[in-house]
């Protein structure tokens, strides 16, 4: 029996290469497994069954799967040791077998009988999180997703090496939740944010006095491009030895010149880490209910840039194409060429009576839905005053949750 006198000593394991026996291929062998392999640990599962994941592991060589039940002998050579049965007295025979061989053994069944516990882990770059609060996980766990939460958004501070360049991070639709992870760690780092009218802009608040944050849409540009003078400026900090976020809406790679930007650090020697983002492309249909492909509706869709007309030479969109595709077509930057865009798609061949959705400022507070169709979205665009940002789709998925399509309660 623990003694509350007796707290458990921490330690960390060091299994690469050494002998780990689960016996027992259930959920809590699933949710063990692995942190197991990651740690390099030779495991042996001995079960007559396992779950679908766990049968997935074997199958690729990630486990040794022995598919029986367990006997005495089966932890020999063993360095640790998890038992997770439903068999009582198959736990007890290999809690004791474990304790001849002293053999660090975690019960699943009965905390008070193991000599040793699986803290609640959490890794943050690098750093492992592990909580223990006797025989009480809720509370580990509890415990751990705070620590764990604080390092990743920044409101934990922990000494970190200092880290110059620059971090091109996608910051999702416009909810500052929807932001990565990741890259909400790396915003709480920065030196100088550099930020996009379309970016989260509700976490700029959060940032620490010393943080200076441009807006990009202000950058001085004289006799630049705009993007030159944003790439500029990424290089005059970078270059100052500061660790520099570029603020960017949606996903750096849709739309976003993002590989611009990589392009022009990349001549000047300059790291710089990429962070996905979460594109608006399929997110903010998403927020009114729009999914961009149904079964039986819609098996493919589209993404297209709108910030051109369909008869402009510059365009490199293919809306003749476009147009005999029977999927979703989901324009971004179109506000004000709808009409032009829609008139082109029927004249192609596709329906008038297409229905369109289109989506102002989605994800945020002051988001909203306009329905059309393809033959009075133009219209309907200009007599709702519907201003950028805006998400457009395009498609039959666009009528897939609307109230007529519903099934009525017990049906």
């Amino acid at each position: 029996m623990a003694n509350p006198a007796h707290p458990a000593y921490p330690v960390g394991l060091r299994l690469a290469g050494r002998r780990v026996v689960v016996i027992g291929g259930g959920q809590v062998a699933q949710r063990r497994l692995p942190a197991l392999v990651a740690a390099g640990a030779d495991v042996l599962l001995i079960s007559p069954s396992a779950t679908p994941s766990v049968e997935a592991m074997a199958e690729t060589g990630e486990i040794r799967w022995e598919r029986r039940h367990y006997r005495d002998g089966d932890l020999d050579g063993a360095w640790y040791a998890l038992i997770a049965t439903r068999d009582r007295a198959a736990n007890d025979a290999a809690s004791a077998e474990a304790e001849s061989r002293r053999v660090w053994c975690v019960r699943a069944d009965d905390a008070e009988a193991a000599t040793a516990w699986t803290p609640a882990t959490g890794r943050v770059e690098g750093v492992t999180v592990a909580v223990l609060s006797g025989n009480d996980p809720r509370r580990s766990a509890a415990v751990r997703d705070a620590v764990v939460d604080g390092l990743r958004d920044g409101s934990l501070t922990a000494a970190r090496p200092h880290t110059p360049g620059v971090a091109l991070v996608g910051g999702g639709p416009g909810d500052p939740d929807l932001i990565t992870v990741r890259g909400r760690r790396l915003l709480a780092e920065a030196d100088v944010v550099i930020a996009d009218r379309l970016g989260p802009r509700d976490l700029l608040d959060e940032l620490p006095p010393h943080v200076e944050v441009i807006d990009a849409a202000k950058i001085p540009y004289g006799r630049f491009m705009a993007q030159e003078a944003i790439n500029n400026a990424l290089i005059e900090h970078a270059k100052a030895g500061k660790a520099v976020v570029r603020l960017k809406g949606g996903d750096p790679y849709v739309f976003g010149r993002g590989m611009e930007e990589l392009q022009a650090l990349a001549e000047h020697g300059i790291p710089c880490t990429v962070v996905p983002g979460i594109s608006s492309s399929i997110s903010v249909p998403s927020a009114v209910g729009i999914p961009v492909t149904h079964r039986g509706v819609a098996h493919e869709f589209t993404v297209v840039s709108g910030h051109v007309g369909p008869d402009d030479p510059r365009s490199l969109v293919d809306w003749a194409s476009l147009a005999k595709l029977t999927g979703t077509l989901v324009v971004l930057m179109g506000v004000d060429k709808i009409g032009l865009i829609a008139e082109a798609l029927v004249r192609h061949g596709r329906s008038a009576d297409t229905p369109v959705a289109v989506i102002q400022e989605g994800t945020t507070a002051t988001q909203r839905r306009v329905d059309a169709t393809l033959a009075t979205v133009g219209e309907t665009v200009r007599a709702e005053e519907v201003r950028p940002p805006a998400v457009i789709v395009i498609g039959d998925v666009v009528r897939v949750n609307s109230p007529d399509a519903l099934p009525t309660a017990g049906a």
